[in-house]
């Protein structure tokens, strides 16, 4: 029994400390972009503009 006078102030404190780092987390926007991470994986590194997928408009064959 004396045991759960330490635990649970103990365990409260952890649970503060925990919220506190989640919402300052969120405050500093850390979860405000959440999609660009994921596509960004799947871009070449070597082609910043991201133009390898784009198709080049058709060549007039009368040019």
């Amino acid at each position: 029994m004396p045991a759960l006078y330490v635990m649970i102030p103990a365990a409260v404190l952890l649970v503060g400390i925990a919220l506190y780092i989640f919402f300052k987390a969120v405050d500093g926007g850390q979860y405000d972009d959440l999609d660009s991470p994921a596509h960004s994986i799947l871009f070449d590194d070597q082609d910043p503009n991201h133009t390898d997928a784009v198709k080049p408009p058709p060549r007039d064959p009368h040019d």
